[in-house]
């Protein structure tokens, strides 16, 4: 227990210390006017004093003080020499409380914190080489600045809900104390008993509902702190403790802000390519918008900003325990990291990536559609490299796939002769029989027949090239040349599939997004033909535009009754249509089927009492 006084105290000091501070920072803010006030991109609904981030580095400093002024310069024996550092934080939250007060322009801050970022490396000496000995020097300022300026902007761009930044902050801290007590080093670790004191003791005033707020002072001196320590009490060979742990401890805001620069970066070329009115001229990228990661999940949580502000807590806290969990196993840590990052891809792919998902296709939408003629000839030029060069990567993956199936050894002489044997007699087929002369997303089966011969014929001329080649075993040829043929028809049939699919995956992300809009269609399809493929496929093409959505069809066939057709279900027959309509709030129904006239009557004597709009979907032959 006697080890543990100077964590105590360092912890219950920075927390009196802040604690006492904060309101006197919050008045002395209001008085100075640095007031957050409601607008149409802030959550609060009332006028808040920004910039108490003040208080957590005035409490921070005092408690180190009084730490090393108590127990002797051996209780911060990491941090205690470290003064350039504090130096070094406090000019970088003087930076930010400069935001705070005079709303300086984000260049200018990006400017201040690369200066600062660059200071840590070259003026205290900080950086990656004592992870990497032999890091090259050049390399080592780059990756330490890039560290640091990341940090400092993730915990700013966060900090948008009450008490989401301090808390993750506080989550980060404890969790890179619990590695250093866990590879023996607790010394190391009094100084974040410091911060996390001060932290807990801030947002006992900026948890939900806020009475203060971080500002850009309390946000940027966070980030510089939790990116600067581990950098401080590393170990050579330390990478998981390092660098692994706090990666994963400030994972929340780091993925929000590599979104945040995706997001803005395909806004940004979107709105150059289709420049509307108010937004010529402006940098996009470091715009603010309301997408972050805890808007959307403030939107999801019915704008409960606690239940927002703790299903990020939780995430936090996970990311961390998987952490400690790894140093504690250590030789089975990559199965842990493996297992956290294929965790972290089903949430990102489910809901979070979504919006960048779906302005990545506008994009690429916009581009395929352009009709300048120049766009148009750039891109149609770019059609047959792209088969081009899949077609071989897919070709060249089969025969290592083949290899492996039927337990060949690949040598020298697989990699010299037989390899381009197979790739080349296959690519000529192809060529000869025009298959990249044909428009893959209008192909007939006629279309993929051909393909299948060019496979089989191309993969017998490679074996007979290979059966007469000098030096090379002739062991299962003829199994393999089956194989082959079969397998490269498979990869050359799904790379030619894969417009469609992604097209279908934006259609999906489309739909997704709308389910949450109050304005949309909701749309019942009668029918489930040709004609609702045609009428599915008119909404896939215009994802940007779209304010419909598919949510069932409807057809007399009662074998279809229950099945999926184009990933929708067939929700029963025309007489259950009111029931159904009234089950899945549908406010349109479309007829996407040929209908006869004295039908028609029927149609409409069924639907017209639910009051939905109903129209027809139909191609027909008319003469001109």
């Amino acid at each position: 227990m006697k080890m543990f006084i100077p964590h105590l105290t360092a912890l219950f000091s920075a927390f009196a210390i802040t604690f006492i501070l904060t309101p006197l920072v919050r008045e002395m803010n209001r008085r100075f006017g640095m007031i957050d006030k409601p607008d149409a991109r802030r959550i609060n609904t009332t006028s808040i004093p920004r910039g108490g981030g003040l208080a957590i580095v005035a409490g921070t400093t005092a408690a180190c003080a009084i730490t090393i002024s108590v127990f002797g310069g051996g209780a911060l024996s990491f941090f205690g020499a470290q003064w350039k550092l504090g130096v070094l934080a406090v000019l970088i939250a003087a930076t930010g409380y400069a935001d705070d007060k005079f709303s300086l322009s984000p260049k200018v801050k990006l400017a201040a914190q690369f200066v600062i970022a660059l200071l840590a490396w070259l003026w205290a000496g900080i950086g990656f080489h004592r992870i990497w000995p032999g890091i090259n020097p050049v390399l080592d300022c780059a990756i330490t600045t890039f560290w640091i300026c990341g940090a400092v902007n993730a915990f700013n761009l966060i900090d948008g809900l009450d008490g989401l930044a301090s808390g993750l902050a506080l989550i980060a801290t404890l969790g890179m104390a619990g590695t250093l007590f866990m590879i023996e080093m607790p010394g190391a670790a009094v100084f974040h008993f410091v911060f996390a004191g001060a932290l807990l003791a801030f947002l006992c005033y900026n948890y939900h509902p806020a009475s203060v707020f971080l500002g850009d002072c309390g946000s940027m001196f966070i980030g510089f702190t939790l990116s600067v320590v581990p950098l401080v009490a590393q170990t050579a060979n330390s990478f998981l403790v390092s660098v692994g742990v706090p990666l994963l401890a400030m994972g929340v805001p780091i993925f929000d802000t590599a979104l945040a620069i995706v997001r803005r970066s395909i806004r940004h070329m979107i709105r150059k390519r289709a420049p509307s009115a108010g937004e010529v001229g402006n940098d996009k990228v470091m715009t603010a918008d309301a997408d972050h990661i805890h808007h959307r999940i403030l939107r999801a949580a019915k704008l409960n900003q606690r239940r927002a502000a703790w299903i990020l807590y939780l995430a936090a806290a996970f990311s961390v325990g998987v952490g400690l969990v790894g140093v504690a196993l250590r030789s089975k840590a990559g199965g842990l990291w493996l297992f956290a990052v294929a965790i972290a891809s089903i949430a990102i792919f489910k809901d979070v990536a979504r919006i960048e998902l779906f302005d990545a296709g506008r994009l690429l939408n916009s581009i395929a559609r352009d009709h300048a003629r120049g766009s148009r000839r750039r891109f149609a030029r770019l059609a047959i490299p792209f088969y081009l060069g899949f077609d071989i990567f897919a070709l060249v993956a089969v025969f290592f796939i083949c290899c492996w199936a039927m337990g060949f050894d690949i040598g020298r002489d697989e990699l010299r002769v037989v390899l381009p044997l197979r790739v080349i007699s296959v690519f000529v087929l192809l060529f000869s029989v025009g298959i990249y002369r044909t428009v893959w997303a209008r192909a007939m089966s006629s279309n993929y027949v051909r393909l299948l011969l060019a496979c089989i014929f191309g993969s017998c001329l490679g074996t007979i090239a290979i059966y007469y080649a000098p030096g090379i075993e002739h062991a299962k040829l003829k199994a393999m040349t089956l194989l082959y043929a079969m397998t490269s028809c498979v990869a050359l049939v799904v790379v030619r599939f894969a417009r469609g699919i992604v097209r279908d995956l934006f259609y999906a992300i489309d739909c997704s997004r709308l389910k949450g809009r109050k304005d949309v269609s909701r749309v019942l399809v009668y029918g489930c033909g040709l004609r609702y493929r045609a009428f599915r496929r008119e909404l896939v093409r215009t994802t940007a535009a779209n304010d419909r959505i598919i949510v069932g069809l409807l057809d007399d066939d009662l074998l279809l009754r229950g099945h999926y057709i184009g990933g929708l279900r067939v929700m029963g027959t025309l007489q259950q249509a009111p029931e159904i309509i009234n089950k899945l709030n549908a406010d349109a129904v479309v007829i996407a089927c040929d209908v006869r006239p004295e039908w028609m009557k029927v149609v409409r004597r069924t639907l017209e009492p639910t009051g939905v709009k109903i129209s027809l979907f139909s191609f027909a032959e008319k003469p001109v």
